[in-house]
């Protein structure tokens, strides 16, 4: 199985039971396709860059799921016909990178700190 995200944009005047028949039509796509929903999240309403439909906002949901070709197939067709999504796009991301956490921050000592006040005053000092 492939691994893909999906983000699409809802109009952001859209009651509530609208918005979860959407996310649910998402959802059943997914699981008939024998797709693995691993994260649907609302990222709430943002102004978009250029207006959409005469939108100027609109409400973002971020879709993470693992399936094959056919099931990113069929998702986007669903999502194209339906008139409630604004925008939507979908990447396979199977073969990026892990997102991994920073590595250890350096903290600064006593000596590094000095060094660094008496750079900062011998500039001030040229400056003058």
């Amino acid at each position: 199985m492939r691994k893909y995200e999906t983000i699409f944009i809802l109009q952001p005047e859209l009651s509530e039971d609208e918005i979860k028949s959407v996310t649910a039509k998402a959802e059943d796509v997914i699981s008939s396709y024998k797709g693995d929903c691993l994260r649907m999240d609302d990222w709430g309403i943002r102004k978009l860059a250029y207006p959409i439909k005469k939108c100027a906002r609109g409400r973002y949901y971020y879709l993470r799921f693992d399936g094959e070709s056919a099931l990113i197939a069929e998702l986007e067709r669903r999502l194209r016909l339906d008139e409630k999504v604004l925008r939507y796009q979908s990447i396979n991301i199977t073969d990026l990178p892990e997102r991994t956490a920073p590595e250890k921050k350096v903290e600064l000592t006593d000596a590094a700190t000095e060094e660094n006040i008496e750079e900062t005053s011998a500039a001030e000092e040229a400056a003058e």
